[in-house]
């Protein structure tokens, strides 16, 4: 896990982690909260915690784009559009960021 820290693309594994962690917990904690007893804080707080989570993912996809000198239109594109789908980022994760990561 400390090998992750040490690379970009290792820290955009992180951030997709912990934004689709943040997705889990809106979507299964905090928005039956908000609806079933009435309290919209939990929503607030953790929406907020997942957008910023989404934008930090987003800047670092852009930042490795650049150092990886990735097709902007074939991969940095695609990986920007596919966040925005709920989960995309584990699919990214599983089927892209993994195998970059081994090779480096």
């Amino acid at each position: 896990m400390k090998n992750l820290f040490k690379t970009k693309i290792g820290r955009l594994r992180i951030i997709g982690f912990l934004e689709s962690i943040s997705l889990i917990v809106l979507v299964f904690i905090a928005l039956p909260i908000k609806y079933y007893f009435g309290n919209p804080k939990p929503t607030a707080f953790f929406g907020l915690i997942h957008g910023v989570l989404l934008f930090m993912f987003i800047i670092n996809t852009l930042s490795v784009g650049v150092e990886q000198n990735w097709k902007f239109k074939r991969v940095t594109y695609k990986m920007i559009l596919i966040s925005f789908i709920p989960f995309g980022v584990f699919f990214i994760d599983k089927f892209f960021l993994r195998e970059i990561y081994k090779e480096s």
